[in-house]
């Protein structure tokens, strides 16, 4: 089952040597979604429910893309500058999980990409 790169103008573009997302077979793996507006905004200064948000409309955007939902997400991870925002991160993130949520991992990472307080990928399954 050959590699599928996943595009869309949607979230941002790619801020290194990666896609926005691939595809194999039956399964999406998404890059990792930081706060970064698909204009090229970032909301690094932004309070982290915001960026929160701003990640997850990201990751709906490039799931979509690939033929995915919210509802396909098998496993999330979230990374974050600071665990102590993790209850935050919870609440906005619970907001697009609300039902059969995916598997999770929480970590908190040394730094994340230009300053921004979290990070969130995803793996799903599609049609």
């Amino acid at each position: 089952m050959p590699k599928e790169i996943v595009h869309t103008d949607e979230a941002p573009e790619a801020v290194g040597a990666y896609s926005q997302a691939t595809t194999a077979g039956e399964l999406v793996f998404t890059a990792g979604q930081i706060p970064l507006t698909p204009d090229g905004d970032l909301l690094a200064d932004a309070p982290v429910d915001r960026q929160t948000e701003q990640a997850l409309d990201n990751l709906v955007a490039v799931l979509r893309e690939a033929g995915a939902g919210v509802e396909d997400v098998l496993k999330t991870t979230v990374l974050l500058a600071d665990i102590d925002d993790f209850e935050t991160v919870n609440e906005t993130y619970a907001t697009y999980f609300r039902e059969e949520p995916p598997a999770r991992s929480a970590v908190q990472a040394g730094a994340l990409p230009k300053g921004v307080a979290v990070e969130i990928e995803a793996v799903a399954a599609v049609d």
